[in-house]
């Protein structure tokens, strides 16, 4: 399984065309996720590290919240964040 993290760079459309790069056969495996703007301005938004941006967001997955997921530059990542945690929880988050 990848998680794919990218850059949306406020293109609305930018995860259709991501997915329709990705191998049929790979589809499944394949999560996309990503900060709708830039990195950077959800790090200057919320004022912490990369790191602890992602030792958040991986306690919002543990914890099934939404504390982080849910900021405005993380929740367009709803659908395909639900999809990866019916397939990964079980193994990554016990």
């Amino acid at each position: 399984m990848i998680a794919l993290l990218i850059d949306f760079d406020e293109d609305e459309d930018r995860l259709s065309y991501v997915k329709h790069q990705i191998p049929d056969d790979l589809k499944n495996r394949v999560f996309v996720l990503g900060v709708f703007s830039e990195p950077e301005r959800l790090r200057r938004d919320i004022k912490k590290s990369f790191e602890n941006i992602g030792e958040g967001l991986a306690k919002d997955c543990s914890d099934n919240t939404n504390e982080l997921w849910g900021h405005a530059f993380l929740k367009h990542n709803k659908t395909e964040l639900e999809r990866m945690m019916s397939s990964v929880k079980p193994f990554l988050f016990n």
